[in-house]
């Protein structure tokens, strides 16, 4: 399938015969619905989330300034309208003067400004993204209740697509002794409300009665169809479609490969499954520890590993294999590296010989100095889904068989990743992440120090530097199409900072009478249960 920058058409399929009922069907209200999720949120602020899956739940509760149609434009949100200025550096939001928080607050240019200015404060923004967008804040003026105009530093490209995308939470958030964990004392304008939380079992929204403000992308206006929604935690995804075939839940999500087949073509369920924005799920390789300092070992990881066949094993031929920097669906997409990398034996270990791991040990592991070459790879349990750990086992065989390296798996939890990346004593990272429009890139790529939030490879580069700051500083996207496409020619090919395994999706699987559940436009993730309704009760 071609994607392009004009149409970015959602890239899903639906099968069976429930959409010619879904479109004859009108919408009913009431009903409580029950979602079977994989991913647990360490966090229901979703400023801090760090895990694409569980925006799943978080989208039901907070809000954006504004949303986007399939072609990556913009439409009103909780701003009815914007403004940047010729020179890029200064962007207005007009805000509704309708909204409330679900706490009883108005939302005012004070209470979205005291949003951005926690994206400045480093003890809150610390290892996220928001505290490299907040660099770039020059001043945050509120003129009036309903304005807000945030001047930048410099033009700064990927601005707009964070600030859009901020999710808005209400003044009296800040002072919360939940700020940093979240839960029902953090407030968000979104058209369900949290209700009750069980920590490893589920939790609960129920519909906001005084919603009237979705955007323009909903498919209606006016409070959410359901009275309820619960996402029961099912991290395994047999236990997830188990759950579904025998009516314990009505939709999951996270289905793996081995089970889509049980839901096509069946006409008791739709499914769908879209592309994800932003970066694949690669191996960050860290240039500063270790054997992977050596450009060749990296490169022999790029080049010997055989991922194609290792997808279609672990996956039965349902994920897309990625190449690239960023998501084949990004409107700055390049695919100049698809295929020219990759199962070459030959060259990877002639790179191994010229590194000086020449000799192997008694099991077949190269080494030198006497010591064996050795790569620990760090994989957070919070991010552990879509069967990445039968994918990672399925790496580590193939580079002791292939290259003779020793590919140690370490699954850790949040606390210990946290020290461990901070620390920088690691071989690789395996993770993805979804923001667009270059603000994934520069999370990867951006030096640490500069803000690079989850630059696993620990790169900083001056060549990769200034292909950032051209790709910032220019409004124009065939530029900045340009500048990107020359930083992964180096990252990749000749540096060698990551080897991108596949680019995630979602996948959802609905009982027949779930109606309206869909993807989010543009980026592709699961949208909020606003639109879903039940022909049955």
């Amino acid at each position: 399938m071609k994607f392009n920058k004009m149409t970015l058409a959602l890239s899903l399929t639906l099968l069976g015969s429930a959409s010619a009922v879904i479109a004859a069907d009108q919408p009913i209200s009431g009903g409580s619905l029950t979602v079977g999720v994989e991913t647990e949120p360490t966090t229901f602020n979703p400023q801090l989330n760090g895990q694409d899956k569980a925006e799943i739940t978080l989208r039901n509760f907070w809000e954006s300034l504004l949303a986007r149609r399939p072609d990556g434009s913009f439409v009103p949100w909780l701003a009815e309208s914007y403004q940047v200025s010729d020179n890029g550096k200064v962007i207005r939001f007009n805000l509704r003067g309708d909204v409330t928080f679900s706490n009883g607050e108005k939302l005012d240019a004070n209470a979205v400004a005291a949003n951005f200015r926690q994206t400045q404060v480093a003890q809150y923004c610390a290892g996220t993204s928001l505290c490299l967008m907040g660099s770039h804040i020059d001043n945050i003026a509120t003129p009036d209740d309903h304005t807000v105009v945030i001047t930048l530093k410099d033009v700064y490209a990927p601005f707009l697509s964070f600030a859009a995308g901020l999710q808005i939470l209400a003044p009296a958030s800040w002072t919360s002794p939940q700020l940093k964990s979240g839960g029902k004392a953090l407030a968000g304008t979104g058209p369900f409300i949290l209700e009750n939380y069980e920590k490893g079992q589920q939790v609960t929204y129920v519909r906001n009665p005084h919603y009237h403000w979705a955007p323009a992308t909903a498919q209606h206006q006016g409070p959410a169809y359901l009275d309820r929604v619960t996402y029961r935690f099912l991290p395994e995804s047999s236990v997830r479609t188990g759950a579904l075939l025998s009516g314990q839940v009505d939709v999951i999500e996270g289905i793996s490969g081995n089970d889509a087949g049980e839901f096509k073509d069946n006409p008791d369920f739709t499914y769908q499954h879209a592309l994800n924005t932003g970066t694949p799920y690669s191996l960050f390789l860290n240039v500063e520890y270790g054997p992977t300092q050596e450009v060749k070992v990296r490169q022999a990881l790029l080049q010997g590993l055989d991922i194609d066949p290792l997808l279609k094993s672990v996956y039965r031929g349902e994920r897309t294999r990625a190449w690239g920097i960023t998501s084949p669906i990004d409107p700055l997409y390049d695919k100049a590296l698809e295929g020219k990398y990759g199962n070459n034996l030959t060259a990877a270990n002639k790179l191994l010989d010229e590194a000086g791991w020449q000799t192997r040990d008694g099991e077949g592991f190269r080494t030198k100095d006497g010591q064996r070459l050795r790569i620990e790879l760090i994989q957070a349990q919070a991010t552990v889904r879509d069967q990445r750990d039968v994918l990672l086992q399925a790496i580590q065989a193939q580079a002791r068989q292939r290259l003779g390296v020793d590919l140690k798996l370490n699954y850790v939890d949040s606390g210990t990743y946290g020290d461990v990346r901070k620390s920088g004593k690691f071989g690789t990272i395996a993770n993805s992440n979804t923001p667009t429009d270059g603000v994934d890139i520069e999370n990867h790529y951006r030096p640490i120090a500069q803000g690079g939030a989850i630059n696993y490879s620990r790169v900083n580069s001056p060549e990769i530097n200034a292909l950032l700051d051209k790709a910032a500083a220019t409004l124009d996207l065939n530029q900045r199409r340009d500048f990107y496409s020359q930083l992964q020619q180096l990252a990749l090919p000749q540096l060698a900072l990551a080897v991108p395994l596949y680019e995630p999706e979602d996948q959802l699987a609905t009982a027949s009478y779930v109606h309206g559940y869909g993807f989010r436009s543009y980026k592709q993730m699961p949208e909020s249960v606003y639109d879903v309704w039940l022909s049955k009760h």
